[in-house]
């Protein structure tokens, strides 16, 4: 068992269903010298903000939800990558895809809403302090998924983008905005509109959605 930190841990709730979050502030509440809960959200884009105003220790992150780019918890840890905030997924689902996509972007754990309130707060604390944890099993997904080579910059499908369109779709996939992207490569809106439709014809996908799948499990977000 994790020893007590000397201060609670500040933590936030990102969730969209209310009695989700009510029940999780709840359990969690039971453990004041362990966590203390200092906000919530209910979507990607509100999500964004809460981590960016006020950078909690710990962030419990629904895997699927609404807003943003369609990245779910995934394009907020993407997002949010380079703050102090250590992202924690919480979610019904158990799915290798959604697992292997949560931690690429950039989360620490992942746990299914089945975890018991100790077990929640052991992993809580497990990530707030650097250390990945994982409901069992969930943890060989990872395993498996790291442990395989990684495709290379000669990957062939990667190969069939220029480099500008390599760095729009990385910067797409992460789930920036059109507007952001062009911002970030200082070129227009409409060149980035360009860029991303050569992108999703060359590799015959459909929405930024399947994009930003196609990027991470190459590992290039």
């Amino acid at each position: 068992m994790m020893s007590q930190p000397d201060q609670p841990l500040t933590l936030v709730i990102i969730d969209d269903h209310p009695m989700v979050r009510a029940g999780i502030r709840f359990e969690l509440e039971k453990h004041p010298e362990a966590v203390q809960v200092i906000g919530e959200a209910v979507d990607v884009t509100s999500a964004i903000s809460l981590v960016q105003e006020l950078q909690p220790q710990v962030a419990l992150l629904d895997v699927h939800m609404p807003g943003g780019n369609g990245g779910g918890g995934a394009e907020v840890a993407a997002r949010c990558r380079n703050m102090q905030t250590k992202f924690l997924a919480l979610s019904v689902s158990d799915s290798a895809e959604d697992v292997v996509a949560v931690i690429r972007a950039g989360a620490r754990g992942y746990v299914t809403k089945t975890i018991s309130t100790e077990e929640l707060v052991q992993s809580i604390l497990r990530v707030g302090a650097g250390d990945a944890a994982f409901s069992p099993r969930l943890a060989g997904f990872v395993l498996d998924a790291f442990g395989t080579a990684q495709v290379s910059e000669t990957d062939e499908e990667l190969d069939l983008l220029s480099a500008r369109e390599q760095e729009v779709m990385r910067l797409i996939a992460r789930g920036y905005t059109y507007k952001e992207t062009a911002a970030e490569l200082f070129i227009s809106i409409k060149t980035v509109e360009t860029h991303v439709s050569a992108v999703l014809r060359k590799l015959q996908l459909s929405n930024r959605n399947e994009l930003t799948h196609w990027a991470t499990v190459r590992n290039l977000v």
